[in-house]
């Protein structure tokens, strides 16, 4: 079903030109739940899952060059975007078994995978879940429950610590929200300036569009489901990955600790640290990413730009 209105292709801000002829705006009925994705293009298919708290706009600006080689379907993942926002259903598992459903449905058996940040989380889960059907997985920006090393609850101040320390407070089931309500500006606006690259890596009219989203009926408190959903995900069995994975860092932020983490669940890892760039990869280092992509993407009998 397309649909039309904020947090679509209808009625978004900054996307580039071309953006609405080349790609729609479509909720797909599940049974159980209905999501929102933004497809277009043509190819092989590739799958791009966001991260917290954004949705599938943080993609805008490497879906037209990616859309020029691939069928592009960026993904609201359940309580996100235009996406329905069901009470349980963020644990890892359950999130990817979503995806994979939406794949079936658009009738890709098998696809490329991106995941960035939570989308990480989510796009690990189905690769290890659903290994025939991921032929090339990227992970950027993101820690893995049960895999990564994690700060303690009282650990010393460093810069890891500040970016890190919303995990806490975003598991609370529910004073985390009394205290937001109403204030999300403050309380997202500090999530976007720490993790840049710079405090202005995420330009305040951006951060705006964010904020606007999460503040739609039900979404701050979908929003926060995924980390309550952690102590699920840190419990799941941890299957090695067998297709190739490119393992995306900012050096401004993870960095080299993406691909480490990574090594410990894949045996072949390739590894991109962009400088630069923060956490927000596909915003801060479109070009860069891109370029990274298409290369890693391309045919074994090919050579990579």
């Amino acid at each position: 079903m397309p649909v039309t209105g904020f947090g679509t292709v209808t009625a978004m801000p900054d996307l580039p030109d071309g953006f609405g002829e080349r790609f729609q705006s479509n909720r797909y009925d599940l049974g159980d739940i209905s999501l929102h994705a933004v497809s277009g293009g043509s190819g092989p298919a590739l799958l791009l899952v966001g991260g917290w708290p954004q949705f599938w706009w943080q993609w805008r600006k490497v879906m037209l060059p990616l859309s020029e080689h691939f069928t592009v379907i960026a993904v609201d993942p359940r309580g996100v975007g235009c996406s329905d926002k069901p009470e349980t259903g963020y644990d890892s598992v359950t999130a990817a078994q979503d995806l994979a459903r939406l794949m079936t449905a658009l009738g890709h058996e098998t696809f490329r995978l991106v995941g960035h940040d939570v989308g990480m989380m989510l796009a690990y889960a189905l690769a290890s879940d659903h290994p025939s059907r991921v032929t090339q997985l990227v992970l950027a920006e993101a820690a893995l429950p049960g895999i990564s090393d994690e700060p303690s609850a009282t650990p010393p101040v460093t810069r890891a610590v500040e970016a890190t320390w919303h995990f806490m407070f975003n598991r609370l089931p529910s004073v985390n929200e009394k205290l937001i309500e109403g204030r999300e500006d403050l309380y997202f606006r500090d999530q976007f300036t720490s993790k840049g690259a710079t405090p202005d890596a995420m330009p305040s009219d951006v951060v705006d569009v964010y904020i606007e989203a999460l503040r739609q009926p039900g979404a701050l408190h979908a929003s926060f489901q995924y980390y309550r959903a952690l102590d699920e995900n840190h419990a799941r069995k941890h299957v090695p990955l067998t297709m190739p994975v490119l393992a995306v860092g900012g050096a401004a932020f993870r960095g080299a600790g993406v691909a480490g983490d990574v090594r410990r669940v894949a045996g072949d890892v390739r590894e991109l640290v962009i400088e630069g760039c923060g956490h927000y990869v596909p915003e801060e280092a479109p070009d860069a990413f891109v370029s990274a992509l298409l290369s890693f993407f391309a045919p074994a009998d090919s050579t990579p730009a």
